[in-house]
């Protein structure tokens, strides 16, 4: 069966929500609104447009920032009423200079995150931002609270105390011994990343540069 812009059901602003997802990991980067003509524009120029609702006219990813964003494919679902992009992104999809727009966590969901997920990268995530809302909230009692409340010379000493501990376990026969040192190398890295305020998506990025190259 062979689908064209006419399967499209627009509602009656003319407009169709379009997500955005990245090609190589999946990740989800934005949600936009397309109306006939940049569904049209994407489609000739293999570049994502859009249709702003707040300005009311059509706009095209990047063409300011330069963050433009290749299709890759172009999916409608199942009830002809959303769109689905999947794109080779130049740069952060988020006028923030996030990598996706969505990356905010809802107060009080971080440690459910933390603690419900199977996926090492849904886990280092949830983590990242539990101590996020740590060093905003500073909590009594907490940790990670006093690695921030003592700065940057405190985390670094940890940092290096840690790096230590996980050479002399690598040393030794104990694999639980050396993940444990591991989980506890990491967890101070993602402290100190916070503290920095380098984030996961630069991270990320840097990886994917180094994949690619």
């Amino acid at each position: 069966m062979t689908i064209t812009t006419d399967d499209v059901k627009f509602d009656k602003d003319n407009l169709v929500p379009c997500v955005v997802q990245d090609s190589e990991t999946l990740r989800v980067l934005m949600l936009a609104y397309m109306n006939s003509e940049s569904l049209k524009r994407t489609l000739a120029t293999n570049e994502t447009w859009f249709w702003s609702r707040a300005r009311g006219e059509l706009w095209h990813k990047g063409e300011t920032s330069g963050n433009k964003q290749h299709v890759v494919d172009v999916l409608l679902d199942c009830d002809s009423d959303a769109i689905l992009i999947r794109v080779r992104p130049e740069g952060p999809a988020c006028h923030t200079g996030k990598t996706s727009c969505f990356h905010q966590v809802i107060k009080g969901q971080e440690v459910a995150r933390f603690e419900s997920s199977n996926n090492l990268g849904e886990v280092l995530s949830a983590l990242y931002a539990l101590i996020e809302g740590r060093k905003r909230d500073r909590p009594e009692g907490s940790y990670t609270a006093y690695l921030f409340n003592e700065g940057l010379d405190k985390i670094l000493k940890k940092v290096g105390e840690e790096s230590s501990e996980t050479l002399i376990a690598a040393k030794n026969p104990d694999k639980s011994a050396l993940s444990r040192e591991c989980c506890d190398l990491l967890y101070h890295l993602l402290v100190l990343l916070v503290e920095r305020g380098v984030t996961l998506d630069e991270l990320q990025e840097e990886l994917v540069r180094r994949h690619r190259a």
